[in-house]
């Protein structure tokens, strides 16, 4: 199978904007995307509580048999990822490997700060290797358990365990490993954390978070705050990586597209107006 499954990875590397939304474990939200013209969602267990349960039947109600039929590919309409409720300095793995294992295509990571925090997410989304077999670092530390993703995904897990790893250090790989940067100590070490960590899939800014730490809580707009987040997009475009805007609207569109970034949060689960808007915009 040659088929890219990666619904973000197949927007992005072939030089379209990707479009995605932040969304709750649950199964009627998941019913109302499967039409929809997300590239992806992000199922939010930050803020709202972690729940495997339910993450994997909201998982369950992407699917939807007759676009599989029709499109000839296993791969969901809506390419799932999931936010994981740590914060980078706590280091707890078990939360991608958790969502992995269902089948996620994708982990993002809030509050990435350090080099070492960088190096964590990446590494734990990739599965260990040999030192001496290409691509080694970072190196993996994912547990193997992939029954359930090898169903989600629909192909074997011989191929599963080729196809499951992170893009683009691994091009074949359908697994992205995003990163939040959410406060200045993450923007100082951001240049490091890209230099010296391949395989971070996109960079998404956590302005809301960033604003309270610049003394404008929830000012997004502050010239302070677009300062720190031009700094963020600056340093991704040094390094060819790409960069996410966690609140696209049609009000600031035009201006991030022309900032550089790649890669939008926007709209609510019931309502795609917003993003029908947005990918007219961008020429999707």
């Amino acid at each position: 199978m040659s088929t890219r499954l990666n619904g973000w990875i197949r927007a992005l590397e072939t030089g379209k904007n990707a479009f995605a939304l932040f969304a709750p474990f649950e199964v009627d939200v998941a019913v109302s995307l499967q039409t929809s013209k997300y590239d992806g969602v992000i199922f939010e267990g930050e803020h709202v509580g972690w729940d495997i349960r339910a993450l994997r039947n909201a998982m369950q109600f992407l699917l939807n048999r007759g676009q599989i039929l029709a499109t000839g590919t296993p791969a969901p309409h809506i390419t799932p990822v999931a936010r994981i409720p740590a914060n980078g300095i706590e280091m707890n793995q078990f939360f991608a490997k958790q969502a992995l294992d269902l089948g996620c295509y994708g982990i993002m990571w809030p509050h990435i700060s350090t080099v070492e925090e960088a190096y964590n997410a990446v590494a734990a989304c990739r599965y260990p290797r040999l030192k001496n077999k290409p691509l080694y670092e970072p190196a993996g530390i994912r547990g193997d358990g992939p029954a359930q993703a090898v169903r989600y995904w629909g192909i074997s897990q011989d191929e599963y365990y080729a196809r499951a790893d992170v893009w683009p250090l691994a091009p074949h790989g359908e697994i992205m490993s995003i990163i939040q940067i959410e406060d200045t100590a993450g923007i100082s070490n951001l240049r490091d954390m890209l230099k010296n960590v391949p395989g971070i899939g996109a960079v998404v800014i956590g302005e809301g978070d960033l604003s309270q730490e610049l003394g404008y809580p929830r000012q997004t707009e502050h010239p302070a705050v677009l300062e720190a987040m031009a700094e963020i997009v600056a340093i991704c475009k040094e390094h060819k990586v790409i960069v996410g805007h966690p609140h696209a609207d049609k009000k600031n569109f035009a201006r991030i597209v022309e900032e550089g970034y790649q890669l939008f949060m926007c709209g609510a689960p019931r309502s795609f107006a917003a993003l029908d808007s947005l990918r007219e915009l961008s020429g999707r």
